[in-house]
């Protein structure tokens, strides 16, 4: 076999592993969109064995969507999941660029030990610090409260992370110049490390929205009434005590998944870069 044809076969092969692995890992979602035009009754009739109507509904129905929002609220919980996102992505965009811009440019006492705290603290699960997290909480009154859902995440130790490791990618010469120049350090902040930072202001907006969108645990302690539930939180209640409402879940569930894929899809390449440029750095 030539060379050549050896590579176009290799290819060949290659695109078709990529191809069974995209299946795959679509095949779900393409699955729960298409069950959510579906009733219960239908979903479980062509179940076994698998066929094509397994997948695809024998008959059309719209009106999951419609009584999600009518008889259960869903529009309430998407607007209070927006409302604690809207709040926490900027704060925590704030919170953790000025404290990486002070890790990587700044050296004073206690920085390394300081800088330690912050790594541990991304990595205690929510499950270990959730009962003293809603003692706290329920002390203060704040118990099926928004603030009950937003102050506790004002800050990321994973996005103040990112940012240090992204800002020591900026030499201080840069830096340094604009202080020669006579710009103080709001200036400098604002006007040079900024604009060379908006890979990594992507990056962790995104991460900080998707883990907000998608959080469960904590909403659900702390959101007793409706009129509180976050999105992932209402997921649950799609039944009674009879039965569990799939079709309604489904279509709930693709509801929820169309803010993130917007805003994932046209912002993924700054995303990829802004990961990338957060390796470890001295």
């Amino acid at each position: 076999m030539k060379p050549r044809t050896k590579t176009a076969v290799q290819h060949t092969i290659l695109y078709i592993v990529f191809v069974l692995l995209a299946v795959v890992a679509l095949f779900p979602i393409l699955y729960v969109l298409l069950a959510s035009f579906r009733t219960d009754e239908e979903i479980f009739r062509y179940a076994f064995p698998f066929t094509a109507k397994t997948v695809f509904p024998v008959r059309w129905i719209f009106e999951n969507y419609q009584i999600i929002f009518r008889d259960f609220g869903f529009g309430t919980s998407i607007l209070n999941t927006a409302i604690v996102v809207m709040v926490l992505v900027p704060v925590n965009l704030l919170i953790a660029s000025l404290a990486g811009f002070s890790f990587a440019f700044y050296k004073f006492k206690g920085r390394g030990a300081l800088f330690a705290i912050f790594m541990v603290s991304f990595m205690v699960p929510i499950d270990s610090v959730a009962l003293p997290l809603y003692t706290m909480i329920s002390n203060w009154g704040l118990v099926n409260t928004r603030w009950a859902l937003i102050l506790p995440s004002l800050s990321s130790g994973l996005a103040m992370f990112l940012f240090t490791q992204f800002f020591r990618g900026i030499p201080v010469s840069l830096l340094e110049a604009a202080r020669i120049d006579g710009a103080n350090l709001r200036q400098i902040f604002l006007s040079i490390v900024v604009p060379l930072s908006v890979p990594i202001f992507i990056t962790a907006g995104l991460m900080i929205f998707v883990n907000e969108w998608n959080n469960y645990l904590w909403p659900l302690l702390v959101t007793r009434s409706a009129d509180r539930r976050t999105i992932q939180v209402a997921l649950a209640y799609f039944k009674d005590e009879n039965e569990t409402f799939w079709s309604y879940i489904y279509a709930a569930a693709t509801i929820s998944t169309i803010a993130p894929v917007l805003l994932f899809l046209p912002l993924q390449k700054y995303f990829v870069q802004g990961i990338t440029s957060s390796g470890i750095k001295g």
